[in-house]
C-alpha cells in the first residue's frame, strides 16, 4: 500500500515556507496556550488526511502544499519515481513545472522593467529585427500571449539537446515559417515566452539560467529549484504515470530532454510544491517582486479582454484569486496552482500520475473546498 512519504512539522514549515516580513499583516497570530496548538494540530491533521484520501478516491499520486489561514504544510502520496520507491515528497525528487514556469520568466522581464530597462509597450524588434510582425508585437502581447504568434508544434520533441541559443534559433525559425495574425488576441502559445528568456538574456547579457539564480533562486533560498541540465547529483526527476485497468504506476513517461531543452522559459524548469509556493510568496513580499510590482505584471495593458491571463497567471474573481495549470507534452505530469491572492489559502499541487485535467481539477477543487468554502473555483 502507498503510505505518506513525507511530512513537515508545523515548525519545518514555519521557518521554509511562511516568508516573513511582508506577509505579516495577513499571517494569522499564534497563541501561546497548548490548548490552542493542540487544537490547530488537530485540525491540520484532518486537512492532511483528507488531502491524501482524495488523492486516493482521484488515483492521484504526487506532492501538494496546502495552505490554510496562511499556514502551510506538504502533503505527499505514493511514488515519485515508482521503479527506485522515491517518495512523492522526498528530497531527492523535482517535478517538471510546465507552464508554472512562465510567471517566473513574467517575473524576472517585470524586475528589468522596473530598472528601466524597457516598457511593457517596448517592440520586440528591439531584439528579434528578423522576426516576423517583430515591430507590431510589444513585450506586453509576449507576457499576455496577445502576440499572434500561432506557431504549432512547440511541444513535439525534436530529440534535440539544445543550448539557449539554440532553442531561440529554433523558436524564430518555426514562427517565421507558419502564418501569424494581427496582436491583440488573446492565443496562448509557449512561442511568447521561449521570446521573452531570449529578452532576458539579450538585456542583462548573461543566461536564462543565470538570471534565474540570481533573480529567483538565491533571493529565495530554493533548494529544489534547477535548470533540467542543472539537477545535481544526487537528486532525481519524478517519473509520471497513469491509472489504468485498476492498477497504479502505468505508462510510465518521464519528461525528455529533447522537449525540456527547446522550451526556454516555458517548461525548462524542475522544482517542488514547497520552492513554488515560495516563488509566489516572494513575488509580493519584496523579496523578488513587491505587491505593486506583482498588480503590474498579472494587469498588463496587453491583457484581452476575454481572459484574465498576465504574466503567467489567471487572476480570478476580481483578482482575488491567482491560478495557472501545467502539463508537459504526452506525459501525465500536471500542476495546478489555485491560491488567495494574498497565498494565504490554497493549493499548488504537482502531480505524476494522473488521469485528465479535469479529474485531476476536480479533486483539487475538493481540497480546496475542505480549505475554505465559497471561495475557490473549480476550473
Amino acid at each position: 500500500m502507498n503510505k505518506l512519504l513525507t511530512k513537515f512539522t508545523v515548525a519545518t514549515l514555519a521557518s521554509g515556507l511562511l516568508l516573513s516580513a511582508p506577509l505579516a499583516s495577513s499571517a494569522p497570530t499564534y497563541a501561546a496556550s497548548k490548548k490552542v496548538k493542540k487544537t490547530s494540530n488537530k485540525k491540520k491533521t484532518t486537512l492532511r488526511q483528507y488531502t491524501k484520501n482524495t488523492m486516493a478516491k482521484y488515483h492521484l499520486r504526487g506532492s501538494m502544499i496546502v495552505v490554510k489561514d496562511g499556514k502551510a504544510q506538504q502533503v505527499s502520496y505514493g511514488y515519485g519515481y515508482y521503479r527506485r520507491r522515491i517518495g512523492a515528497g522526498s528530497s531527492k525528487l523535482v517535478y517538471p513545472l510546465g507552464s508554472l514556469q512562465k510567471s517566473i520568466t513574467a517575473t524576472m522581464i517585470t524586475q528589468l522593467i522596473y530598472k528601466g530597462k524597457f516598457s511593457q509597450n517596448t517592440k520586440i524588434s528591439r531584439w528579434y529585427p528578423n522576426l516576423k510582425n517583430a515591430s507590431r508585437i510589444s513585450v506586453g502581447n509576449l507576457m499576455t500571449h496577445t502576440s499572434g504568434i500561432t506557431v504549432v508544434g512547440t511541444e513535439v520533441n525534436n530529440g534535440i539537446n539544445f543550448s539557449e541559443n539554440g532553442a531561440l534559433n529554433w523558436i524564430i525559425n518555426k514562427i517565421n515559417s507558419q502564418s501569424e495574425q494581427r496582436p491583440g488576441k488573446f492565443n496562448y502559445n509557449n512561442a511568447n515566452y521561449i521570446l521573452l528568456a531570449g529578452i532576458i538574456r539579450k538585456t542583462t547579457g548573461k543566461s536564462y539560467a543565470s538570471n534565474l539564480k540570481s533573480r529567483i533562486i538565491k533571493p529565495l533560498n530554493l533548494k529544489q529549484t534547477y535548470m533540467y541540465n542543472q539537477i545535481p547529483k544526487g537528486k532525481t526527476d519524478a517519473i509520471s504515470y497513469t491509472y489504468r485497468y485498476g492498477r497504479n504506476y502505468q505508462d510510465p513517461q518521464y519528461a525528455p530532454q529533447g522537449l525540456t531543452t527547446q522550451l526556454l522559459g516555458a517548461g525548462d524548469v524542475f522544482s517542488s510544491p514547497k520552492d513554488y509556493y515560495k516563488i509566489l510568496v516572494g513575488m509580493q513580499n519584496g523579496k523578488i517582486l513587491t505587491k505593486k510590482q506583482f498588480k503590474y505584471m498579472t494587469h498588463l495593458k496587453a491583457k484581452a479582454k476575454d481572459t484574465t491571463y498576465s504574466g503567467g497567471l489567471y487572476m480570478r474573481r476580481g483578482g482575488k484569486l491567482e491560478m495557472a495549470y501545467g502539463n508537459f507534452g504526452d506525459t501525465h505530469f500536471a500542476n495546478w496552482i489555485q491560491l488567495t491572492s494574498d497565498n494565504q489559502n490554497g493549493i499548488v499541487m504537482f502531480l505524476n500520475q494522473t488521469q485528465d485535467k479535469n479529474k485531476n481539477k476536480d479533486a483539487g477543487y475538493r481540497i480546496l473546498k475542505k480549505i475554505k468554502s465559497n471561495t475557490f473555483v473549480n476550473r
